[in-house]
């Protein structure tokens, strides 16, 4: 390359690139992109950009904070008070003292565990930075500067570039400056493992601490297990638990529920949603100025699938969509009252009344896999993607292979694009050399292009990869991921591959291999293939190219402090919305999801953050500068984003902290990739294959820190514990009753099967134009949830016949439209609605009703009620006939010697209980016969005919005792003792006399 040996290249037809034109000159530019001269200038104008902006931007958060705290601070406003961050004064930095004072366990209290592990990420990375920015400045830096060919330095100097080759080791013609490269390699792999190890044993700490805590104690999802895979004949609540038996015994049965085809119903639903704000956006605009409608109302076109009913002509908006609405109704209540536990699906969940059961299990079932069956433990009910949890394995691997191929085309189809920015957008003096129209302005305003390219080139490209992550979370949708968190790991993972990939390996190597490859074409008319690969130098020019590159990434990187502040400011959000209020007819429902706290992107960040340690961690020894710059934006990013996290955004779908083996795992990728460029860069600068060999052993330090890491913490990192105490001491005792809201007595359902629907939002002031625009009628049947698929053991209240069940309540009428105020357009009044939760409230436990929270009453769910657990503000239902049960904290406790018995018919599924044994009364008679969804029909309550009766024992004469209920297809040996039959007539007066039966 010119850069290196100082002579004229040629392109692969022979033509001397100082002479070259047209396509000629394009293929020079290919094999040597970087041959501008003003990076120096480019440097100083990126540098004092960024630090400008990023000021001006945090002054303008500041101003503007104590005015807008529907912006800055929602989640003061909205959060219960256990997860309300610290007030915040005023003042214009008021805000530095709270955040600075915020230590990890307040965070994790007030934000989630994610939320605090990305922020420990964060400074954990900071930490590592300025640990190396130490080595690079005082050991690194020096060594680059005096073991520098000063002839060569000051040759290419009267370029302007002599300020940063000084700190490569391009042209380092010392030995002894190259094995301080080596020692700097060993330090630089040792920091880095030394912080991994250290904090991933914090995040241990942390994981046991979150096991421990309330909410995941009183949490449905901590005792329950996944089950997927399951084989036909096994597809039922008995077969569910006759699988987790061959598994591992435990001391009590779990209640069992096997997934049921919900057909088409998820698929209506979202057409009914898509259909409502498709409504509301044409009523808003209709009505946007109500007092004087225009005078031709909204029409549409309506889509192929319903063209048949209406024509291929336009036709009237809102009696079309109206319409539609009304009819998707109805085709969902008749879809939801057709569902039945005939055809069940190969998946199903089983809840435990001990945490330790369930974990004990799962923790078994690793290498286990019962008939086919995969059992591992149940992710947060809003963490599963449901439409994947029936795909077979071998749909599963099948879509995961089409995935990643479509990933690995649309990677390599990049390269393209991806070299013309890096010949073009990274040196514009590559496009004055092809375009003689940009040439001249080019060559008179030297400085002001300097100053664009250093500005302009690398805010482009982050533009450009701002589409990717959607790309790629589109692309995952369709990969058979059974849970969110499972998918934005996935989308985290191929991000960074494809951002290591192009952006960093084909960008920076592109135009040497090309260059390389055009030298060999040339030498093979003199001399035979292998002496012209000898005689091209790859190394050497490898050395060159990278050291070439190595300015792009120092400017590229100062970029990421202004995206840091603009983060902070909310500039984007506070452009669109006003936008949208000024120039547009937002729709209520819009203007009510932009005062709500918005969701962090978890796999894009952690996507961002791990290619900046990596482009650092691969560049340190080539340009120490980076390792500064990296470790400056870190810290002003750690702060940035801990107020961001604590005041304004929230976690979606909280995973308790599991992404930490996706980023230590990374990381460690990372630093072997860096070693391999290091090694490239000794051999490249005449080290000598000896100390290319001398650096291999860090690497494998490495390897072994990650190998002892997953042998010592992975186990504690999963599992709240990895098996449970069976001697009799830690069974239940016999003669003792147990507590009835001590048992888990709901499951997982479908949403599809209970979530309320949708009812288009128009504003207040046009309520009265409604009976005119709306030809149809203003009120319709109140559609009765199927609340027996729900969470809910009971069923809801009517809200217009207080004292009776929404089931049983005379037809009610509810209005077409919901009216909303101007004064009630706020998140604040809808974050308990599952429309809104669902998308924008996480899983609720920042307002105060997680969804999978047992409640204080009978093990029942808190789906449904209000934000303290008392119940809905407009609820009408009475109090429980029952005491109030003496549920708390305690009652999570491990199970000791006096722990009170389960009597034998609460240790069988109530699916399976004989009718004989069951309470007499009339509530028992009215709901006999019901199992887990409340619908009788022939397959259900004709199953168990002829099964064995609770309660009548039946002497097992090996064993020496007695066998109840399911215990007699038990193996036997572990798990069980004999327990007495329970009094008939026992806890008549207690809630579950006056439960539905499930």
């Amino acid at each position: 390359m010119a850069t290196s040996g100082g002579d004229a290249t040629t392109t692969l037809t022979g033509v001397n690139c100082n002479d070259a034109k047209g396509a000629d000159k394009l293929l020079c530019l290919i094999q040597d992109p970087y041959s501008g001269t003003f990076h120096a200038d480019a440097f100083w104008a990126s540098l004092g950009t960024s630090v400008l902006l990023m000021i001006v931007l945090t002054l303008a958060f500041s101003l503007m904070r104590p005015r807008n705290t529907i912006v800055y601070a929602p989640k003061v406003k909205y959060a219960d008070e256990k997860h309300s961050p610290p007030k915040l004064g005023k003042g214009l930095f008021e805000w530095v003292g709270p955040v600075s004072r915020a230590k990890e366990g307040m965070l994790v209290e007030k934000t989630g565990l994610d939320a605090a592990i990305f922020l420990r990420f964060t400074r954990m990375l900071r930490n590592i930075f300025l640990t190396l920015s130490i080595i690079g400045l005082l050991v690194l830096l020096p060594a680059n500067v005096i073991g520098s060919n000063k002839a060569a330095i000051k040759h290419i100097s009267q370029g302007g570039q002599g300020f940063f080759v000084t700190m490569t080791p391009q042209y380092s013609n010392k030995p002894g400056s190259l094995w301080v490269h080596v020692v700097c390699v060993w330090a630089i792999d040792l920091v880095v493992a030394f912080f991994l190890w250290r904090n991933y044993g914090a995040v241990v700490r942390l994981r046991r601490q979150y096991f421990d805590s309330p909410e995941y104690l009183q949490s449905l999802h901590s005792r329950t297990l996944m089950f997927t895979d399951i084989p036909p004949a096994d597809r039922t609540d008995e077969g569910i638990l006759r699988l987790a038996d061959q598994v591992e015994h435990t001391a009590a049965l779990p209640r069992a529920s096997v997934g049921r085809n919900v057909k088409e119903l998820p698929d209506m639903i979202e057409e009914h949603n898509q259909t409502v704000r498709e409504l509301e956006s044409v009523l808003a605009k209709y009505l946007k100025n109500p007092d004087n409608l225009p005078t031709k109302r909204p029409t549409m076109r309506a889509s192929k699938k319903y063209r048949a009913n209406n024509g291929a002509h336009d036709v009237d908006a809102i009696d079309y969509l109206t319409g539609r609405i009304r009819e998707l109704e109805i085709d969902i209540t008749h879809v939801r009252e057709s569902v039945d536990k005939r055809n069940a699906m190969p998946f199903g969940f089983a809840s435990y009344e001990r945490i330790e059961d369930a974990h004990t299990v799962a923790f078994a079932a690793r290498k286990k896999h019962p008939q086919g069956t995969t059992i591992r433990l149940a992710p947060r009910p809003n963490d599963l993607i449901w439409k994947n949890l029936p795909l077979s394995k071998q749909q599963r691997k099948w879509r995961g292979f089409w995935n990643n191929f479509w990933v690995a085309i649309l990677t390599v189809l990049w390269i393209a694009p991806n070299a013309l920015i890096a010949i073009f957008l990274s040196n514009l003096s590559n496009l004055a050399g092809i375009w003689p129209g940009f040439r001249d302005n080019f060559q008179r305003n030297h400085r002001t292009w300097a100053a664009v390219q250093g500005i302009a080139s690398p805010a482009l490209i982050s533009l450009i990869y701002l589409i990717l992550p959607i790309i790629f979370r589109r692309m995952s949708i369709r990969g058979g991921d059974t849970t969110k968190t499972s998918r934005e790991r996935h989308v985290a993972t191929k991000l960074y591959a494809f951002f290591v990939f192009n952006n960093l390996i084909i960008f920076s190597v592109f135009s040497v291999v090309y260059g390389f490859v055009a030298a060999v074409v040339k030498s093979r008319e003199t001399e035979d293939a292998w002496h012209a690969v000898l005689s091209g130098h790859f190394f050497e020019k490898l050395l060159a190219g990278l050291s070439q590159t190595s300015y792009f990434w120092v400017i590229w990187l100062l970029q990421r402090q202004m995206g840091a502040a603009a983060d902070l400011a909310q500039m984007i959000n506070l452009v669109w919305v006003w936008f949208c209020r000024t120039f547009m007819a937002p729709t209520p429902r819009q203007e009510i999801e932009w005062t709500a706290p918005p969701p962090f992107d978890y796999a894009v960040y952690y996507n961002y953050f791990l290619f900046y340690a990596t482009v650092a961690l691969c560049f340190s020894t080539l340009q120490p500068l980076v390792l500064p710059i990296t470790a400056l934006y870190f810290a002003v990013d750690y702060w940035l984003k801990k107020y961001l996290l604590l005041y304004v955004l929230i976690t979606k779908t909280e995973s308790g902290g599991q992404h930490w083996r996706f980023l230590f795992n990374r990381m460690i990728f990372a630093v072997c990739l860096s070693n391999i460029v290091m090694g490239l860069v000794i051999r490249g600068a005449s080290g000598g294959w000896f100390k290319v060999f001398f650096m291999i052993p860090p690497a494998f330090l490495v390897l072994g820190v990650k190998y002892y890491c997953s042998k010592v913490y992975d186990g504690q990192l999963k599992y709240y514990t990895k098996a449970t105490l069976k001697d009799p001491e830690n069974l239940v005792e016999p003669g003792k009753k147990v507590r009835k809201n001590d048992r888990v007595q709901s499951r997982f359902g479908h949403p599809a099967l209970y979530k309320p629907l949708m009812t288009p939002m128009v504003h207040a002031k046009a309520r009265h134009v409604l009976s005119e625009i709306y030809r149809g009628r203003l009120d319709n049947s109140e559609t009765v949830a199927t609340t027996g698929y729900s969470d809910i053991a009971m069923d809801p209240m009517s809200k217009s016949h207080p004292g009776k069940t929404a089931r049983f309540a005379p037809p009610a009428q509810k209005e077409m439209f919901e009216v909303v105020p101007e004064s009630r357009l706020d998140f604040e009044h809808f974050m308990n609605r599952a429309e809104f939760a669902d998308t924008l409230g996480g899983n609720g436990e920042l307002y105060g009703r997680p969804d999978d929270l047992i409640s204080e009453r009978s093990g029942t769910p808190r789906s449904f009620l209000g934000r303290h657990g008392s119940g809905s503000g407009t609820s009408s239902r009475a109090s429980s006939p029952g005491g109030r049960s003496e549920r708390s904290v305690s009652s999570h406790r491990r199970v000791g010697s006096d722990s009170p018995v389960a009597s034998p018919r609460q240790n069988v599924h109530p699916a399976y209980r004989d009718d004989a044994a069951a309470h007499h009364g009339d509530i028992g008679q009215r709901e006999r016969g019901r199992g887990m969804y409340n619908m009788s029909n022939e397959s259900e309550s004709r199953l168990l005919n002829g099964a064995q009766p609770v309660g009548h024992a039946v002497p097992d004469e090996d064993v020496g005792r007695e066998v109840y209920g399911l215990d007699r297809w038990r193996t036997g040996g572990s798990g069980y003792v004999g327990l007495p039959a329970r009094d008939a007539e026992e806890g008549l007066t207690g809630y579950d006399y006056y439960r539905a039966r499930r």
